[in-house]
């Protein structure tokens, strides 16, 4: 057996004195596509951010493709997706220079060659903005900003792709194009963990489901549509797929 991409035993973090994650387990395997639910508040996007380092470990290990992450340098194999924000707006960059520094980990001294720059137009045709690269970002509507930033993250044709809500606040003709863009990189082998508020269109990819509650993990397993009826544990959600005038099924992703 290979080692897993993403381990993590016992991990706890707290951001300021408030404790976020109570030392949760959670394991994502070479080619799974797992996505993390929960309440707001349950810790799922701590989660993600202590795995790339922005939030400090309190307790407990985590590795990446086998190595501790303190000492884990290869990070052009991880490819990360935050919450979209307006913090990008104002900044004076076109489509492709923002896609660009995607590929800056891959690049050497910083220079981007041939092979980059194609990399780099790739990532913006996989995520249908090809058309837009040459405008600026602050001209975008927040779907396509979303493109830019996936494109952002597969510029650097990472082994590895973390990704922070990827649908939150997207149209809907852009959670489309995303979700093809998903299923590309799944079917080429790419690792993929998620943090989700809603299934949507991405629930046929998802091979393992694990929910947060109070940053403990109350559920690790099945997605919701292996679960027919059965709820996950401690939430409740209305899963996307129920025939019209069906009960709802309740599954337990939002509060």
């Amino acid at each position: 057996m290979s080692e897993p991409v993403i381990s993590l035993r016992g991990v706890r973090a707290e951001l300021g004195s408030r404790p976020v994650l109570r030392g949760i387990d959670l394991t994502v395997d070479r080619g799974e596509v797992v996505a993390l639910l929960g309440a707001n508040g349950s810790g799922k996007s701590t989660a993600i951010r202590t795995i790339i380092g922005q939030v400090p470990v309190g307790a407990g290990e985590i590795k990446l493709f086998g190595a501790p992450r303190h000492g884990f340098r290869d990070w052009a194999r991880v490819g990360y997706v935050p919450q979209r924000t307006t913090a990008a707006g104002g900044v004076p960059a076109t489509v492709t220079e923002i896609v660009s520094s995607g590929r800056l980990s891959r690049a050497r001294f910083g220079v981007l060659r041939k092979a980059d720059h194609a990399a780099v137009r790739r990532a913006l045709e996989l995520v249908g903005m090809a058309d837009r690269a040459k405008d600026s970002v602050n001209a975008l509507s927040g779907g396509q900003h979303q493109r830019v930033l996936i494109a952002r993250a597969l510029a650097a044709e990472p082994e590895l792709l973390i990704m922070d809500e990827p649908m939150a606040g997207v149209d809907l003709a852009s959670q489309e194009i995303l979700a093809q863009t998903l299923r590309d990189q799944v079917a080429s082998g790419t690792t993929v963990l998620l943090v989700l508020h809603e299934l949507g269109p991405l629930e046929p990819l998802i091979d393992r489901a694990v929910v947060l509650r109070d940053g403990c993990v109350t559920h690790d397993g099945p997605p919701p549509q292996a679960l027919g009826q059965h709820a996950l544990p401690g939430h409740d959600h209305v899963h996307p797929h129920a025939p019209a005038g069906a009960e709802p099924i309740r599954t337990g992703l939002l509060s």
